[in-house]
């Protein structure tokens, strides 16, 4: 998906360092997070250092160095277009641009910004320490975002998800709908403990997925404050790319890259089928309405 390359980028909805106190459950971890919970799962003990729930990493311990980002060389559409970190701001830029409107137009709730922190090695968290090792994912006790650039190299080298910028914004905007899970109340009743292909998590997770389509559906039409649109229409592509990211993260596909089976019940964030499908009914719906995964068993 490509930027408008005169469109303006508001650095002030990102920080390069982060900060909290320590505890609290991260939500929506990214692969390396997933990888660790499946490890867990099959083989015994919780790999991610988490003392009550398999999304918490409030006893792991700062790894390396905290690096602010400087953000001054991201101005517009353009510098988006060619550098990662500038694309995380523009697309954080579209995504609150988005539920800014359509979440006191879908159902009649304001809508509360959330940061992004983008960093380098590790910071801290008000849900414990982010690391690369983690991958991006909201934390809900300070409601910001948490993600490594580098991330994006290691979806495609180490995961099988294309380049393409809608794959990285996907991740983006699957996050930010975790923001909007939050600020609905869905959150809590995915920190049940259990997992499955029908758990409370899994069912968090795909409603995220689901979100991050429905922003998807509207982000070229959608506007600044100024009246300005960020992103130009989605080609054919930029779907197959977002739906490559999609894939690459089920649980099913790390299961078997990691440790060549497949256990249904030890599943987190849903399998890479169901992934795709609920990205696309978020796409194909284009309204958060589409996205009520606690209502169905056919997920």
């Amino acid at each position: 998906m490509t930027f408008n390359e005169g469109a303006d980028l508001d650095t002030s909805q990102v920080t390069g360092g982060g900060g909290g106190v320590r505890g609290g459950a991260v939500i929506g971890g990214g692969a390396g997070t997933i990888i660790l919970l499946i490890l867990g799962l099959i083989f015994g003990g919780d790999l991610t250092g988490g003392s009550s729930s398999p999304f918490d990493t409030s006893q792991i311990q700062p790894g390396g160095e905290t690096t602010t980002t400087d953000f001054s060389h991201c101005k517009t559409g353009a510098d988006a277009n060619r550098d990662v970190t500038c694309r995380i701001i523009g697309t954080v830029n579209s995504v609150q641009d988005y539920w800014t409107d359509a979440l006191p137009a879908d159902v009649q709730r304001q809508y509360q910004q959330a940061k992004t922190v983008i960093y380098s090695g590790s910071t801290q968290s008000a849900c414990g320490v982010a690391s690369n090792a983690t991958g991006p994912f909201y934390c809900p006790a300070d409601q910001r975002i948490y993600i490594d650039a580098s991330f994006f190299d290691e979806l495609t080298s180490r995961f099988g998800a294309d380049d393409g910028a809608l794959a990285q914004e996907y991740v983006i905007a699957h996050e930010y709908g975790h923001h909007v899970e939050n600020l609905l109340g869905f959150l809590t009743k995915g920190q049940d403990g259990r997992t499955g292909p029908l758990s409370g998590g899994v069912r968090i997770e795909l409603m995220a997925d689901c979100m991050a389509g429905v922003w998807a559906h509207h982000a070229s039409t959608t506007e600044d404050a100024d009246g300005d649109t960020l992103l130009k229409p989605l080609t054919d592509a930029d779907i197959q790319s977002a739906l490559s990211a999609a894939s690459a993260v089920g649980d099913d596909r790390i299961q078997q890259s990691t440790t060549g089976q497949v256990n249904r019940e030890s599943w987190t964030h849903g399998s890479s089928e169901s992934r795709q499908r609920w990205f696309l009914a978020g796409y194909e719906g284009g309204t958060v309405k589409q996205c009520d995964t606690f209502s169905t068993d056919d997920l």
